[in-house]
């Protein structure tokens, strides 16, 4: 559930950072009753950062697929990439 905060709150700083990182989730913090700030942890960011990063990626893979722009066989790369850097 997400936690939503009066500005006046953020004057309780370890409180803030306490509830972040417990929760792992942004908290959400308004002024004068409405939305004003988004609050997370870093951990919490960089973790939102890597979803965005893979949503990205999973579009750009479906945009090719759409193009018809020829699939590669898993079995065949994981073997290349074995090939390449298996320790010797």
């Amino acid at each position: 559930m997400p936690q939503i905060r009066p500005i006046t709150d953020l004057r309780n700083t370890n409180e803030i950072s306490e509830i972040c990182h417990k929760y792992r989730e942004p908290i959400y913090i308004t002024k004068n009753g409405y939305g004003d700030l988004v609050i997370m942890s870093i951990e919490t960011y960089e973790r939102q950062l890597a979803l965005v990063d893979v949503y990205k990626k999973l579009a750009e893979a479906e945009a090719q697929i759409t193009k018809g722009v020829p699939l590669l066989d898993g079995e065949e790369v994981f073997k290349n990439l074995r090939d390449k850097y298996a320790t010797k």
